[in-house]
């Protein structure tokens, strides 16, 4: 499926699903602006890789997706690096777990922030430039935890419930202007995230990783086997196309029958 000749902002980037995505629509032939935290040598790398392997634009922008002015600066610097955004997908996101009396004010904040306000602001700021266009995707990631819940998880899953919410009315308020806006509901994906909910697990219970591992996709996915983020670019690109064109509203699970328990 091509999508030569259009240009995405992807959050959070860098690293992960959201690089997965971006090396998937890199491949399929759009122009890309990464976004997210790391060395900037390595990121640079990341760029200079990308542009290279696949014969497309690709830009950096370091915003704080905790900073309304910075999400805006971020897709105005996109729309005069390619001269408009085609394809915006708000993946960014962070995690913390604790019991609700103990979770942190801090953290409560951040992750509503970052997982939620940020795709709120991005929308905002990349919508009217789609709008005169006449043409617009807008793919969030959510999770399953934006349809079912975990002990310990309020925040991330309060915000990911609410990103389905944000893209439902999205997908009703541009239902005729040539926009979707569609959410792909992951469930456990071997990123950094999960690395380190799967290392603090072998800690804690004093095993393996491996073991570690095998514990958690047990209690969830019954695949027993993570999502690639491979798989789940392949579905951003997929929802960017023609063959989406009239999927709009939905949040799609790639959750190895988490949900379906």
């Amino acid at each position: 499926m091509s999508l030569k000749g259009l240009a995405a902002v992807i959050t959070g980037s860098t690293s992960g699903i959201g690089l997965g995505i971006a090396r998937r629509m890199a491949a399929a032939g759009a122009d890309i602006l990464l976004n997210g935290l790391g060395d900037m040598a390595e990121i640079e790398k990341t760029r200079l890789a990308l542009q290279s392997e696949f014969g497309v634009r690709v830009f950096y922008h370091g915003a704080d997706m905790r900073k309304p002015d910075d999400i805006r600066a971020m897709v105005q610097s996109a729309e005069k690096s390619f001269g408009k955004v085609d394809i915006l997908v708000n993946n960014a996101g962070i995690q913390h777990v604790a019991r609700i009396e103990n979770f942190s004010d801090e953290r409560w904040s951040d992750i509503i922030a970052i997982n939620l306000s940020a795709a709120f602001f991005a929308t905002k700021a990349a919508l009217p430039g789609m709008q005169a266009r006449g043409f617009g995707r807008i793919v969030n990631i959510a999770s399953v935890h934006g349809l079912v819940a975990s002990k310990e998880k309020s925040a991330y899953v309060a915000a990911k419930h609410g990103v389905i919410g944000l893209t439902k009315v999205t997908a009703l308020e541009n239902a005729t202007n040539g926009i979707t806006c569609n959410a792909i509901c992951p469930g456990f994906v071997l990123t950094p995230l999960v690395q380190k909910q799967i290392d603090d697990r072998a800690a804690q219970k004093g095993i393996s990783k491996e073991d570690s591992a095998r514990d958690l996709l047990g209690e969830k996915q019954p695949a027993l086997d993570f999502v690639t983020t491979e798989q789940l670019g392949d579905m951003a690109v997929y929802l960017c196309g023609d063959s989406a064109r009239l999927m709009n509203g939905s949040a799609i699970t790639v959750d190895g029958g988490w949900t379906a328990q």
